[in-house]
């Protein structure tokens, strides 16, 4: 027995050494991170009470802390339970160069709503897709993901309980829903095995044993240091272009939409005032009822997407809703993967976020002016359904506008605009430019319309040689998708 304890105690003092020298090699490559811009996402689940939070500590113990974060989603604003289950993970997500800590996270989350029934079997499913989703369009946009679960028996988690409920600095620390799952250990073990049963095709999981807490700490620090060293020699991976099969709308070529239509003037200003008056009631019931809105704008240089936006915002309580313009990346947005910005972006339930320019870019301009490779703007369409459909199944509105005029129309309001000094500002060079690539942009936009105008999530295209036609048209849609999601609400 006392040899056991001995050969135990040597095991033991060799792997601290080993987890030493693993630490000050981690240290070293985090240089390399950071000058090759590789961005690290290290996602630590596992049972109430196995250590997580000590592991995490393990893992940065030697790290330089401008150059890493940790992400404790217990400790995220209540508020944000009124976004997407992913809002928070996605918006966490790390910079290029590096490396970001989940102490808990979209596990634990999908886990322990299942259990207490605050989502039904079928969200739960529609939420495993979303997490296949999500940590494909990581890694296909040259994330590094690492799954660790700590795993630790009942026996052992109702000791740890006991140990950190018995001390008065440590017994904060446990909580009822902790108490609430050693009680039902079978149930949760269940569910903890067939979440990652039905998340580890994409990227794997990997399980250590918590009972053993040196052991787990040099596995952890192993598989992180092994897998950056691959990603360092062999490069960011990029995803290859796939399509699903979602079901799409059929829509016109811009080139065959008629853009003729037309209204008087008495009738438009009867109409946006009838219209604008039931925009502003359906405002009041979707904030009680906390549906969120998305509305969607893209259209050519000209084309009356402001005008169009102030229509829609005009009957619109101020405190319930945002205009999202969309400009060029900042540098943070450009060092991560490109709908990053777009999540932080998302309205809350019962808001309305209207975004003019989108993460269409990505198949636009970013596509035709070189700024992604031809693998990153393929493979966005799917991406993009992807991420349309999380929103759709959290119980969003989404509707996309693509607001149309043609190239005689659109040259007729650049040089009123060239020759009104109070609309000067709205002409830049980038406009121009762009005109002069008016059939390749054709081309591109209509690539896009046929793949992404998904019947969750549809595009319209609006005739817009007229102004106030435009409007009227886009009122007209937007409050009968309203009246359509408040009744099924009902």
């Amino acid at each position: 027995m006392k040899k056991d304890k001995q050969e135990k105690n040597r095991e033991n003092d060799l792997l601290k050494e080993e987890i030493k020298a693993m630490r000050a090699h981690l240290m070293g490559l985090q240089q390399t991170i950071r000058e090759k811009g590789l961005p690290i996402i290290v996602l630590v689940e596992g049972w109430a009470a196995a250590g997580k939070g000590s592991l995490v500590n393990e893992l940065i113990s030697e790290l330089d802390p401008r150059f890493y974060n940790v992400f404790s989603p217990a400790a995220a604003p209540e508020a944000e339970a009124r976004y997407p289950f992913l809002y928070p993970y996605a918006k966490a997500m790390p910079e290029n160069g590096k490396i970001m800590f989940y102490d808990s996270g979209w596990m634990e989350d999908c886990v322990r709503k299942l259990l207490r029934r605050e989502i039904t079997w079928d969200t739960y499913k529609k939420r495993l897709r979303a997490v296949n989703e999500f940590e494909r369009q990581l890694r296909d946009g040259g994330y590094l993901v690492l799954k660790l679960f700590l795993d630790i028996d009942k026996d052992e988690q109702e000791k740890r309980l006991r140990a950190l409920r018995d001390h008065y600095e440590t017994a904060w620390r446990v909580t009822e829903e902790d108490l609430w799952q050693h009680r039902e250990y079978k149930l949760f073990g269940k569910a903890y095995e067939d979440f990652m049963d039905k998340t580890g095709e994409v990227i794997p999981w990997h399980v250590l044993d918590g009972d053993k807490k040196t052991r787990a700490a040099h596995k952890a620090l192993k598989l992180l240091i092994e897998m950056v060293e691959k990603a360092l020699e062999e490069g960011r991976y990029v995803g290859k272009p796939f399509e699903e099969d979602f079901p799409l709308q059929k829509l016109p070529k811009l080139a065959d939409v008629d853009l003729s239509p037309t209204i008087s003037d008495e009738a438009y200003k009867k109409e946006l005032k009838k219209l604008q008056k039931r925009l502003g009631e359906l405002h009041n019931v979707i904030y009680r009822k906390k549906i969120p809105v998305i509305l969607c704008y893209e259209g050519w240089d000209a084309a009356g997407k402001g005008g169009n936006i102030r229509r829609i915002a005009r009957p619109l309580d101020p405190r319930g809703f945002d205009v999202m313009p969309i400009a060029s990346p900042t540098p943070d947005e450009l060092h991560r993967q490109y709908l990053w910005r777009f999540w932080k972006r998302l309205p809350r339930s019962g808001h309305i976020c209207i975004f003019d320019r989108t993460w269409y870019g990505r198949v636009m301009v970013e596509r035709l002016e070189g700024f992604c490779s031809e693998d990153d703007w393929k493979r966005a369409y799917n991406e993009i359904n992807e991420f349309e459909r999380q929103l759709t199944d959290w119980g969003a509105v989404v509707l996309k506008f693509w607001i149309h005029i043609d190239q005689d129309t659109q040259l007729a309001r650049f040089t009123d605009r060239q020759n009104t000094p109070e609309k000067q500002w709205k002409l830049t060079d980038e406009d121009w430019r762009n005109r002069e690539k008016w059939p390749q942009y054709e081309e591109a936009i209509d690539e896009m319309l046929q793949k992404t105008s998904t019947e969750n999530a549809p595009w319209f295209i609006i005739e817009s040689n007229d102004k106030k036609y435009a409007r009227i048209k886009t009122l007209k849609i937007v409050i009968e998708a309203l009246e359509k999601a408040i009744e099924e609400k009902l």
